[in-house]
């Protein structure tokens, strides 16, 4: 069967069971089947239907009922990363790194509508005309960004980060030559001993895996408050820990909770570190001034191209939530922030880190900084992967902590 003829029968199929559905009880999956069967089974006396059409068919009218539609497929497959929607008839996929449109569609702009709402609703979240934006996130822990047509001029749009089932570790990125383990073992030492560590990279770096990845070293006795967009880290083996996520303004009264009211909020529970999924604004202030007021070994994350860039779209940032004079914001990112990790995706579409950088002290109007580490590329071999290593360039200057917790230095 044909593609379209397939999304003709689908369509059929999906509506006579819709119509047929008795929504004043909650049906078991089981009841679900059966009702698709009963349809396929009176649909086959007018039309042809090949075996293996009709189980595929049972699948996805079960999906469009129950699950995801025909992105469930796309989300149980390990090997996707990124699931993209582009209205209804445009559906692309990211895997090893390369982005495809598939062949299937949604069935109508009501359907994709639908499921919108279905995905937003279950981290309670709304969407409408009057909000058309929306971050959420799935079951699974998978990202999500909702922009709803007409702000979507050609159908409302949905991206979807998926992030493994079980987290990235360090050992991990080391095998897949993320990161070495020399620099992985430095940055323990750091993290332990409380510095504060800001993790930069464009879109897609790794940010959020590697952030997770490095709170792996905090030690398990400490007090941990993470605050988000959307939940997303998962911090293992962290028994005193509080998960904070935003929540944005809807129809019903509620109003909105941003990472300003979180971050505020946190210093009142008795945190040992604070950790920020990412800043975006003005909360970049707010961030500073938990790493400047003893909260050691916090973290954080943010988009820029390199760890230069970072300090300056932190300041950028700063000035969004407070007018300060600039020398006043230098000093306090000095003072707050002890490390840079920075991350890239190269052109090969692997993932590393490209700079570990410490910085040192704010003089004559500048922030100065001390490189650690640097990949340092090599080429590429027959596959085209590109050929390098993470290098160490300099000692840390600033070795207090790891003194004060006992570390030989």
């Amino acid at each position: 069967m044909s593609r379209e003829a397939y999304e003709i029968l689908y369509g059929d199929v999906y509506r006579t069971v819709m119509e047929k559905m008795d929504f004043d009880r909650d049906l078991s999956d089981r009841e679900i089947y059966d009702l698709i069967d009963e349809v396929i089974v009176s649909e086959s006396k007018s039309r042809i239907i090949q075996i293996g059409d009709r189980g595929t068919l049972k699948k996805d009218v079960y999906y469009a009922i129950r699950k995801l539609d025909v992105l469930q497929q796309f989300i149980d497959n390990p090997e996707i990363t990124e699931i993209m929607v582009n209205g209804r008839n445009h559906i692309f996929v990211e895997k090893g790194g390369v982005l495809t449109e598939t062949e299937y569609s949604i069935l109508s702009d009501e359907k994709l509508n639908d499921l919108i709402t279905q995905i937003v609703s279950k981290c309670n979240r709304r969407v409408n005309e009057s909000s058309p934006i929306v971050d959420a996130r799935l079951e699974d822990g998978s990202r999500v960004n909702v922009v709803m047509s007409p702000i979507s001029i050609d159908g409302s749009a949905i991206t979807i980060r998926k992030f493994p089932k079980e987290p990235i570790t360090m050992d991990r990125l080391i095998q897949i030559e993320s990161i070495t383990k020399e620099a992985v073992m430095f940055l323990q030492k750091l993290v332990v001993a409380g510095y504060n560590i800001f993790i930069s990279g464009g879109t897609g770096s790794g940010k959020t895996t590697f952030l997770n990845a490095l709170s792996g070293f905090i030690p398990p006795e400490e007090r941990i408050i993470t605050i988000e967009d959307s939940a997303e880290l998962q911090l293992l083996e962290v028994p005193n820990l509080v998960r904070l996520e935003t929540r944005n303004r809807n129809t019903e009264g509620c109003s909105e909770i941003t990472i300003r009211d979180l971050i505020k909020t946190s210093l009142r529970m008795r945190p040992d570190r604070i950790v920020v999924g990412e800043v975006r604004g003005g909360e970049a202030v707010d961030l500073l001034q938990c790493l400047n007021t003893g909260h050691d070994g916090s973290m954080s994350t943010g988009h820029a191209n390199s760890a230069t860039d970072m300090l300056s779209r932190l300041e950028t940032m700063v000035l969004m939530g407070m007018d300060l004079p600039l020398e006043a914001v230098r000093r306090q990112i000095a003072s707050g922030i002890d490390i840079l990790v920075h991350l890239g995706r190269l052109r090969d579409k692997s993932r590393k880190v490209l700079q570990i950088v410490e910085i040192l002290d704010y003089r004559n109007g500048e922030i100065i900084l001390n490189t650690l580490f640097e990949y340092e590329e090599m080429g590429e071999n027959e596959e085209g992967k590109v050929q390098g290593k993470l290098c160490k360039k300099s000692e840390l200057a600033h070795k207090e902590k790891l003194v004060a917790t006992g570390f030989n230095v």
